[in-house]
């Protein structure tokens, strides 16, 4: 009997000053893995960031992993040395996962591949792949290594030249995965007649023991804010059959005993009769008892009285919404998608619906090129007021946005030759108004009371 050819996907490390797994999953990598058990392929994962590898108990030298509500938690992780460009920074960096050695373990344990996908995420995470890679190559040197994901999209060239990846992959990968498997194999996908359809499920059952699941009912985002790369990874929008999420929830739920989902979706408001309304109200028809999250900041003006009701009627415990900023000119400047009279107007309905405070998180951009610290201020003041909690989303540069050259401009680092300086700890876009001191004080006037 013919071999079927064994495909392995890693999820490398993070190399960063701080990371937590707030429903961090490699969907993209999954739903790759998902696509090719279709078409016969063997699939196995090696993750770096597993929290559940029993051998990393024995391991000197680590912080634990832990869980907490939800099935989120830390990770395991390690102090390591400072890249050079990071030297300045005074604080404490750490790699995040596994050790070396139960990759390597891991990596000699199972068929040799005839291929390895490795993903990547923040531009600034970059030597995590390297060394994933690395290590990959160390033991088989004649495989070749795809590199996809974030990382690979936004900085093609820096992943070309310093990833140690034989092939680098940008964009959306589903229609060319199969054409580049049957290359690179040199033979056939087992299963050519395989369905491609894009409510497959993603192999989300490679990562075991399930705390959560990620849910993603569209692709893309209609919006072009500019300091986003939504649209740079997937053009275009496309929304799921509703009743194929629904489906998806319930397999998780039934077949794997999962109770928390975390919604990925950049979008997942638009269009709510047609997409959401009618999701929900299946998922209460079939009486799934799901705790639903939204770590993925919603849209404050499609926050509908209905909408609100809705999400708390099938289970949503975890709100996250996205103000940005209370400042009227910095809200015309970034595309006016909401003002603070939607924002009050959301706020109500949610309270209405049942939502309580602890649940309601609202996210405001913190350290935009020219942002002064008084805008973020104010802004903090507003969502307190309205009795949520407000959560710094610190900018991190993404080449290929329309604020990528006014980052450029004003940032004091070489954003556009070193990725390490998107590190949105960095404060990259920072300025003589607008430092690491008045970060920490804005952080403190969203703690407190």
């Amino acid at each position: 009997m013919k071999r079927l050819p064994h495909i392995l996907l890693v999820n490398p490390w993070i190399y960063d000053f701080a990371a937590h797994d707030l429903w961090a999953k490699p969907l993209g990598l999954l739903t790759l893995g998902g696509l090719l058990r279709a078409h016969g392929y063997q699939v196995r994962l090696l993750d770096c960031l597993d929290v559940h590898e029993p051998k990393m108990r024995e391991q000197a030298g680590f912080k634990p992993a832990t869980r907490r509500s939800y099935g989120t938690g830390k990770f395991y992780r390690r102090k390591t040395a400072k890249p050079p460009p990071l030297r300045q920074v005074a604080r404490p960096y750490y790699r995040f996962g596994i050790s070396s050695e139960i990759f390597a373990e891991r990596l000699l344990s199972g068929p040799e591949p005839d291929v390895v996908l490795v993903t990547s995420l923040m531009t600034y995470w970059y030597p995590g792949v390297q060394e994933a890679i690395r290590l990959v190559k160390s033991h088989y040197p004649e495989t070749p290594v795809v590199l996809g994901g974030i990382y690979a999209t936004l900085c093609q060239e820096h992943a070309r030249r310093c990833s140690g990846a034989d092939h680098v992959v940008a964009g959306a990968a589903e229609n060319r995965l199969i054409a580049l498997m049957q290359e690179l194999t040199r033979q056939p996908a087992p299963l050519q007649q395989a369905a491609r359809s894009p409510d497959s499920l993603p192999a989300m059952d490679l990562e075991a023991p399930l705390d959560y699941v990620c849910i993603l009912t569209s692709r893309g985002c209609p919006y072009h804010c500019p300091y986003c790369g939504a649209g740079l990874l997937f053009p275009g929008f496309v929304q799921k059959n509703p009743l194929a999420v629904v489906d998806e929830l319930q397999h998780w739920h039934e077949g794997f005993g999962v109770t928390d989902a975390a919604f990925y979706d950049d979008a997942l408001l638009l269009n709510a009769e047609q997409h959401l309304l009618p999701m929900l109200a299946e998922v209460r028809r079939r009486k799934m008892q799901l705790r639903l999250h939204t770590p993925n900041a919603l849209h404050v003006s499609q926050l509908s009285a209905k909408v609100c009701q809705a999400l708390f009627n099938s289970g949503f415990v975890t709100i996250r919404l996205g103000l940005e900023t209370a400042e009227a000119r910095r809200q015309q400047l970034l595309g006016r998608k909401t003002t603070v009279r939607d924002f009050s107007r959301a706020m109500n309905n949610l309270q209405q619906a049942g939502f309580q405070p602890e649940q309601i998180g609202v996210y405001l951009l913190c350290g935009l090129p020219g942002q002064k610290p008084e805008e973020v201020a104010y802004s903090i003041d507003i969502v307190k007021d309205h009795g949520a909690r407000p959560y710094l989303a610190e900018y991190s540069p993404i080449p290929g946005t329309a604020l990528w050259p006014a980052a450029v401009r004003s940032s004091p680092f070489d954003l556009q030759n070193e990725p390490l300086y998107h590190n949105n700890s960095l404060l990259p876009c920072r300025s003589s108004h607008f430092g690491l001191d008045e970060l920490q004080r804005l952080k403190e006037r969203c703690r407190a009371a």
